[in-house]
């Protein structure tokens, strides 16, 4: 009896001790890392490339785990890079890589549905929704089509999606427009303006012109009256 009592009363101290000792702490929230998400969903090794090369996945990633501001990346697939004509991209200058990455970023979160009621042209972070990198969506359906003036692609798969950020695979990848507009041409030079010394130089020679004339006229009617006064004695000799 006294062994069944000094059980309970050991179970009971067990329990107590149990109930307080502390919770442990939630695990922090997973960081959103943007090439782990491409990482895993496989065949983005170019855009991956690119996005560490010009250190947007860095910018993106510091702004997704910073804020509350939604991101959406257009991503074209190692299938989308083949499909350009070879050194396309070796001709691109390091700012135009960047412009042409920060090209397939929206900054702000679309949801398969957003593009339905989308404001073309879209902006981007490569620049305004006007001007030098315009984009354009239309959609019918599910099928959502995107052009930009050199481009003409379809969104062909949602890979990622958490309500701040939306990763879309894309089939073709998107060129902006300004990386193969014709720059505009020169301005024709302007006349030479007429300057003062030019119109006194101009008036001068025209005085000295005039001069000329006028003493010519004079010595033909010396030799005209000389000649007429050589007749007169003459006849009367």
């Amino acid at each position: 009896m006294n062994l069944l009592f000094l059980f309970f009363i050991l179970i009971s101290i067990l329990v107590s001790v149990s109930a307080q000792s502390p919770a442990e702490a939630p695990a922090p929230p997973q960081k959103t890392n943007v090439t782990e998400v491409l990482e895993k969903a496989g065949q983005f090794t170019t855009f991956i490339r690119l996005l560490q090369s010009t250190k947007v996945a860095d910018q993106l990633n510091t702004q997704l785990n910073n804020s509350n501001q939604g991101i959406t990346i257009l991503a074209p697939g190692d299938g989308a890079f083949s499909g350009l004509k070879p050194g396309t991209l070796n001709s691109f200058t390091d700012e135009q890589k960047v412009q042409l990455i920060q090209f397939h970023i929206l900054p702000s979160f679309f949801s398969p549905s957003s593009f339905q009621t989308a404001s073309n042209p879209l902006r981007t972070q490569a620049g305004g929704s006007e001007g030098s990198f315009p984009m354009n969506v239309t959609a019918s359906g599910n099928q959502v089509n995107i052009t930009t003036g050199v481009t003409n692609a379809t969104i062909a798969n949602t890979i990622y999606t958490d309500g701040q950020l939306a990763v879309y695979q894309v089939d073709q990848v998107l060129l902006p427009l300004s990386f193969f507009a014709a720059p505009p041409p020169a301005p024709s030079p302007s006349s030479p303006k007429k300057t003062k010394s030019d119109d006194s130089s101009v008036a001068s020679r025209g005085v000295t012109v005039s001069s000329s004339a006028t003493s010519g006229v004079h010595k033909g009617w010396f030799t005209a009256i000389i000649a007429a006064v050589i007749m007169v004695v003459a006849a009367f000799s």
